[in-house]
């Protein structure tokens, strides 16, 4: 009898793995066991891709409004995708050279809307048209009670309407250097995101009187 009439054919060995048994049992087990691994592998590769980690720029220390981004302000950090907001930073040379709009605390990860750019304006108002305009308030105590994000309407004395809800983008707390001065002079400048018109308005006005503000 030839050696290959005593091995067992490729049909007889599917035909035993298929009859009933512990042989068919072990087959099972393993086919189960190798379909989980794969399935695993697949939610792995599927889930690192999804929530993986992802460089960003966050604060070193706390920022206050009208601060110049400096190398040693921002650095970066890597965190969870799942937690990175719209517009995030992912590159200090971003950041640096540019002024702060509100405050920010140390750690927070920074975002367009938190830095001076043309494109803030558009971004505060949801105007494609909107502007900056630096306004001096009549009254200081007025103008200390303003933070970023806060809408106004601007006036002149005389009550007449300039603006209709301006946000207010950037406010330079303090006053002027040199010591207490009379006058507008002794206001810090705000600055305000208003559609065009408006700004234009504004901006011719506060030339030549005193503006105040409301606040929604």
């Amino acid at each position: 009898m030839s050696r290959h009439a005593l091995s067992p054919r490729l049909r007889d060995r599917l035909g035993a793995a298929l009859r009933p048994g512990w042989t068919r049992s072990l087959l099972i087990r393993r086919c189960t066991a190798v379909a989980l691994i794969v399935c695993a592998a697949v939610v792995g590769v599927v889930g690192a891709r999804t929530d993986g980690d992802v460089e960003v720029i966050v604060a070193t220390h706390d920022l206050l409004p009208g601060t110049v981004v400096e190398e040693g302000d921002v650095h970066p950090r890597r965190v969870s995708g799942s937690s990175v907001p719209e517009g995030v930073l992912d590159d200090p040379g971003l950041a640096v050279g540019r002024t702060v709009t509100g405050r920010v605390r140390g750690g927070e990860i920074l975002t367009d809307t938190r830095l001076l750019s043309s494109h803030l304006p558009a971004d505060v108002t949801g105007l494609d048209d909107a502007r900056l305009v630096p306004v001096r308030l009549s009254d200081e105590a007025v103008a200390a009670l303003l933070r970023p994000g806060d809408v106004v309407d601007v006036l002149t004395e005389n009550a007449e309407i300039l603006a209709r809800r301006a946000v207010v983008a950037l406010h330079a707390a303090g006053s002027a250097p040199g010591g207490i001065t009379s006058g507008r002079t002794s206001v810090s400048p705000v600055l305000l995101a208003m559609d065009a018109p408006s700004a234009h308005r504004v901006a011719a006005a506060g030339l030549d009187t005193s503006l105040a503000v409301v606040l929604h």
